[in-house]
């Protein structure tokens, strides 16, 4: 009986942490609305770049690999942080868990060595 008591507690103080979060977010939303400054220009949706006027064309065409370095580091930078919570419970995990995160690492090395060999992350190609 006690322990039902307390998983509801649990689920009702959650619930109610969601609805106030949820409220507090619309509410600054509201308030925003109705305390935000209503202007209307000519120049009002004119793009500038630190209150220089821009001349020309002013999209810039990238190159794709610089999209694809960036998630490759997010990719590897994530696992890089499973890695860290691995560490921080290294003893209670054990050699099953030791053995685990060997083969977690030989996944990004395998990952890492695909990369290099189809020259993803070459930039002269």
């Amino acid at each position: 009986m006690f322990k039902n008591t307390e998983i509801t507690t649990e689920y009702l103080s959650f619930f109610i942490f969601i609805i106030f979060s949820l409220g507090f977010c619309f509410f600054m939303l509201f308030l925003s609305s109705i305390l935000g400054g209503r202007s209307i220009s000519r120049y009002k949706n004119t793009p500038f770049e630190s209150g220089i006027v821009s001349v020309g064309n002013t999209y810039l065409h990238f190159s794709v690999k610089f999209y694809l370095i960036a998630m490759f580091f997010v990719i590897f930078d994530v696992e890089a942080l499973y890695l860290y919570a691995w560490s921080v419970s290294v003893s209670e995990s054990g050699w099953i868990g030791f053995i685990e995160a060997t083969m977690f690492i030989m996944s990004i090395i395998l990952g890492l060595i695909y990369l290099i060999r189809i020259k993803a992350l070459s930039w002269t190609s």
